[in-house]
């Protein structure tokens, strides 16, 4: 049986897509130790209003860090607010969905904790958010493989190879980087991602793709992962098919 690895840098609240490739992983790799994309995902996302999309971002600090790691950027303690904020905008644009309050109370209790480091909350959003999906891959954390390397692509292999991956099942966006000759030298496929959105029930007129998951959530419920399930075109291969 093959085993199958996704490995993605963590963000906040992610988008349907991330939860897509966890969702087909045996195992996943949160890419922790990489650097911080400033005005990236890491700390902001997209949720629906009325008048479209609007940005939840946590507030960092990273101008006295020259070029940190992702792992190493700490939340602004002088914008204790902004949990607030994010859950006041989440009340106000969701408190009507069909499965609100099935999910509200704890991501307010999650977002209400005194988080310093941005890893620690986007990681445990994400066990959150997958739990409600029905997802449990293993995660595991970049920074604690020990698999250091300068060249990207050697780099990858080696936490593949750790794992005991047969399949990287990576993001569109490794076609412009990867040197597949490398992964294949390994003994490894590499299968890109293609996500197509798919329309589903949302507030406020017509369907808008690429937004946090929990505009999914609190417009689906158990539903969700239906709608996670077979996003990717052309099909995966059928060992990652059959993971759904």
């Amino acid at each position: 049986m093959s085993k199958v690895v996704g490995i993605l840098q963590p963000g906040y609240l992610p988008w349907l897509g991330f939860f897509e490739q966890l969702l087909y992983s045996d195992e996943f790799v949160l890419y922790d130790d990489v650097q911080y994309d400033k005005n990236g995902w890491r700390n902001r996302n997209r949720v629906k209003g009325p008048n479209g999309p609007v940005w939840l971002t946590v507030p960092v600090q990273t101008k006295s860090l020259g070029q940190p790691l992702i792992n190493q950027v700490p939340i602004n303690p002088t914008q204790p607010s902004w949990p607030q904020k994010h859950l006041g905008s989440l009340r106000q644009f969701y408190g009507k969905a069909p499965f609100f309050k099935d999910y509200f109370p704890a991501l307010q209790e999650t977002l209400s904790q005194p988080w310093e480091k941005l890893i620690d909350l986007d990681r445990e959003l994400i066990i959150l958010l997958a739990g409600w999906l029905g997802i449990h891959t293993t995660l595991n954390l970049s920074s604690q493989l020990d698999c250091p390397h300068d060249d990207p692509s050697e780099r990858l292999i080696l936490i593949l190879k750790k794992l005991e991956a047969d399949i990287f099942y990576e993001g569109a966006s490794g076609q412009n980087y990867l040197d597949l000759q490398k992964f294949e030298d390994a003994g490894l496929q590499v299968v890109f991602q293609d996500y197509q959105p798919k329309p589903y029930p949302q507030q406020y007129g017509g369907f808008q793709p690429f937004l946090s998951v929990v505009d999914l959530l609190f417009n689906c419920g158990p539903e969700s992962i239906n709608h996670l399930a077979g996003l990717s075109s052309p099909p995966l291969p059928d060992r990652l098919i059959g993971g759904a």
